[in-house]
């Protein structure tokens, strides 16, 4: 039997505070829920990716940062931690290429019968369209996976993930690096009704959060939600990105600037 068909999907992750990396206790437990986006910030090497790998492996005080993950309350089964098939947490990683050789639309139909959706080819049809509205660069549903450029390969991924997956929990790190439209990301992920963590670098991002989890020295140090002027700032730089957005694409088809 399926780990699905054992036990229903979490809605709420705990993650108990461990250690930093001179042994200093992490401050209480955090609780990630269905629905929410969680933004870990911090400088490279503060210790974001060791976070990401402890809920991805549901840590169980076996990691180097002594953490322990509880789901909806209670200790993982070694099913959850340990099954290959229908894992509890998806990741989409900063590196995302593909060595499968074949069609954009057949790898999505193969991947849609896999997870016995209804109508595998139209389920794949609405990944396709999905992902060419995050892609800076759109792609045909003939094209190869191994043609695919980075952000075109994070654009297909995110929409997979957000659209066929089944995994309620989903972790992604920096999407801001692929050229890929983060607003249209954003709002795909949250309809998609995911436990979502992401580590970012980027303000827009971060502030689009529902909360920001400030790592330090391997440890989580700082716990902030979004205030009334972090709101203000983060309309003024998305109209700043729409800007940015309007100019790269008129340059790259060879337009006027203005």
């Amino acid at each position: 039997m399926s780990l699905p068909d054992v036990l229903p999907a979490p809605r709420e992750l705990t993650l108990t505070g461990g250690h930093d990396k001179s042994g200093a206790p992490e401050c209480a437990a955090l609780a990630f829920r269905v629905g929410e986006i969680t933004a870990l910030l911090g400088p490279t090497g503060s210790g974001k990716s060791r976070l990401l790998s402890d809920i991805e492996s549901l840590a169980a005080g076996d990691t180097p940062s002594g953490r322990t993950l509880l789901l909806d309350g209670r200790p993982p089964t070694d099913d959850e931690r340990f099954e290959l098939q229908g894992r509890l947490v998806a990741q989409i990683t900063q590196n995302m290429n593909f060595v499968l050789d074949m069609g954009v639309l057949d790898f999505l139909i193969a991947h849609a019968e896999s997870r016995n959706a209804p109508e595998p080819a139209a389920a794949a049809v609405r990944v396709l369209a999905a992902a060419n509205e995050l892609a800076g660069e759109p792609f045909a549903e003939r094209t190869q996976l191994t043609q695919l450029s980075g952000g075109q390969s994070r654009a297909l991924m995110i929409a997979d993930t957000a659209l066929l997956s089944t995994s309620p929990v989903l972790l992604i790190d920096e999407i801001e690096n692929a050229g890929v439209d983060k607003t249209q990301a954003l709002a795909l992920l949250l309809k998609s009704e995911k436990i979502i963590v992401m580590a970012t670098h980027d303000p827009v991002l971060a502030l689009s959060a529902h909360r920001r989890l400030v790592v330090e020295n391997g440890a989580v140090r700082h716990v902030l939600a979004r205030t009334e002027a972090e709101t203000s700032t983060l309309k003024r730089l998305a109209g700043m990105e729409a800007e940015f957005s309007r100019i790269r694409a008129a340059l790259r088809v060879g337009g006027e600037i203005r």
